[in-house]
Parts: C-alpha cells; sequence; structure tokens
C-alpha cells in the first residue's frame, strides 16, 4: 500500500518527476557520498600538520604513547590517506580499513576527557563533544562505501578480472 506521501505526490501528478529524482539519488548517492568522505578526510587531515587544526589541542591531550609533535602530522597525513583511497575506487577497502583502525581514537577523548567533551553528562554536549560524536555519521557513511567495494562500475564491466 502507498505511503501518505506518495499518495500525495501521485495525486499532484509528481510521480514521474519523483521517480526520476529517486533514480538520479540511487545511480549517483554512493559517489557523492565517497567523493564527500574523502573531501571531509583530506581537508580535516592537511589541517593538522599544517597547524591549522582546530581539533590539534584535543588531539594531543589523548596521546600519552606517542610524542603529540610527531603524532598529530601522523595522524593528519593517515586521514589524507584515507581521503585519496576514498577518491580511487580501487584502493577503497585499504581506505576504509585505514579508517576503521583511526575511528576508535576520535572517540577516546569522550571517555578520557569528559570534562571538555560534556557539558551535562551522558546528553550534553561541548563543541569538541559534537565533533567527536558526528563521527558516526563518518563511520555510517563507510559501511555504506565498504558495502560496494565488491560492485563493478560501468567502466569495469568491459574489464575480464
Amino acid at each position: 500500500m502507498p505511503s501518505f506521501e506518495e499518495r500525495i505526490i501521485e495525486r499532484l501528478g509528481l510521480g514521474p518527476l519523483d521517480r526520476r529524482i529517486a533514480g538520479w539519488m540511487r545511480r549517483n548517492g554512493l559517489s557523492v557520498l565517497r567523493f564527500g568522505l574523502a573531501v571531509i578526510f583530506i581537508w580535516f587531515g592537511l589541517l593538522k600538520p599544517l597547524g591549522m587544526s582546530p581539533a590539534e589541542d584535543l588531539v594531543r591531550s589523548v596521546v600519552y604513547v606517542v610524542p603529540p609533535d610527531f603524532f598529530v602530522p601522523f595522524l593528519g597525513w593517515w586521514e589524507v590517506a584515507i581521503g585519496i583511497g576514498l577518491l580511487y575506487r580501487p584502493l577503497n577497502r585499504t581506505a576504509i580499513f585505514l579508517l576503521f583502525l583511526q575511528m576508535p581514537g576520535t572517540l577516546l577523548p569522550l571517555v578520557l576527557l569528559p570534562e571538555v567533551c560534556f557539558t551535562q553528562i551522558p546528553w550534553g554536549l561541548t563543541l569538541e563533544g559534537q565533533y567527536i560524536i558526528k563521527n558516526a555519521v563518518l563511520i555510517g557513511a563507510a559501511l555504506a562505501v565498504g558495502g560496494t567495494v565488491r560492485e563493478r562500475t560501468p567502466s569495469e564491466e568491459g574489464v575480464q578480472q
């Protein structure tokens, strides 16, 4: 049975337009998502070795084993590698592997520095806390992109494997 929305769309004669828009989204959504993830990782990553990252102090405050002067730029280049791997489909598996190695570390401040991340535990987030929690979206996006690594693109269809 059609949903309430679908009935309204059909009644207004917008069904064909709605199907074209949904089809375009289905065909292009994952590519746009992959590109968007890549931009975020490259951009945020480059800020670290350039000394321009607003997250630098947060990163420095949770690094105990490795000197922060080494780790912050290293993390930045790691993120750039993730972004580049997301742009080039044959490297998507590697990029997602690197991303999932990196993600637990991004959540460390929630545990190690709750006073920095929360105004009121567990729901009141500071700006830093919001910055960290948004990584749930990045993880979800990586899962969606990762689900496509075995699919072939139209340009790969003609190539025998």
